[in-house]
């Protein structure tokens, strides 16, 4: 059983949507039922066409959904910072498959519910459903974002839009400004452009000063001077 001290603090600190519009009583017998797990940075969490049987709500940590394409090559999807949820289909009354793979980016700890105890939450309290819809029309708005982009904008912008929204969702303050765990790699994928690409861009904004990087870091100093820059 997860420390009610601990999802305290995490409803306290992020905007954890699963439990929107529930009382704290409530709140109490849903995460008692659910158990708490620790995954080491890049190990998996779920795997893409297994069977869809647990929930996870991020606790603390990182961590990243992806799907692998023909040749093996792995495409991120979406990224769940601390309040998010993934594995969302184990509210579904028809038994489906993970249609993506997920992984811990750092060291990441989860809450965790089966499939069968979540339907029965779900059935205790409905508004568990409606909170879960309202995350899946999120997650459609940011595909429809991203394809967007993908269509419309050049690898400038698309980087540069990728940035502001990592810093968004999983940014952490540092002194001189949001700290990104991010490899330009990730980026690249992300943005859907080269690491060469990727490379000349970072750098040239750090030339300007908008941005610092290191290996596996990158530190954005101003996000408003990342947005001009994309015109």
């Amino acid at each position: 059983m997860p420390a009610t001290s601990e999802v305290a603090s995490l409803i306290k600190e992020h905007k954890t949507r699963l439990f929107e519009g529930l009382e704290a009583s409530e709140v109490a017998s849903i995460t008692a039922a659910a158990s708490k797990r620790r995954f080491t940075a890049r190990s998996i969490i779920t795997n893409e066409g297994y069977a869809a049987n647990r929930l996870f709500l991020v606790i603390d940590g990182r961590a990243r959904s992806f799907c692998t394409s023909r040749l093996g090559e792995k495409i991120p999807l979406l990224w769940f910072p601390p309040g998010e949820i993934f594995g969302g289909a184990a509210f579904l009354s028809r038994q489906l498959d993970y249609i993506a793979s997920t992984e811990a980016v750092v060291n990441t700890s989860v809450l965790v519910w089966s499939r069968a105890t979540i339907r029965s939450l779900s059935a205790q309290f409905p508004r568990l459903v409606e909170n879960a819809l309202l995350v899946a029309y999120d997650y459609f708005v940011a595909y429809r974002a991203l394809h967007v982009s993908m269509v419309c904008h050049n690898a400038r912008q698309r980087l540069a839009q990728v940035l502001v929204n990592l810093t968004t969702g999983l940014g952490q303050r540092v002194e001189d400004g949001i700290g990104l765990d991010v490899r330009n790699e990730e980026l690249a994928n992300e943005a859907n452009i080269t690491i060469f690409t990727a490379s000349r861009l970072l750098n040239e904004w750090q030339r300007k000063g908008i941005l610092m990087k290191t290996r596996g870091k990158i530190v954005v100093r101003s996000t408003e001077a990342l947005m001009f820059s994309k015109n």
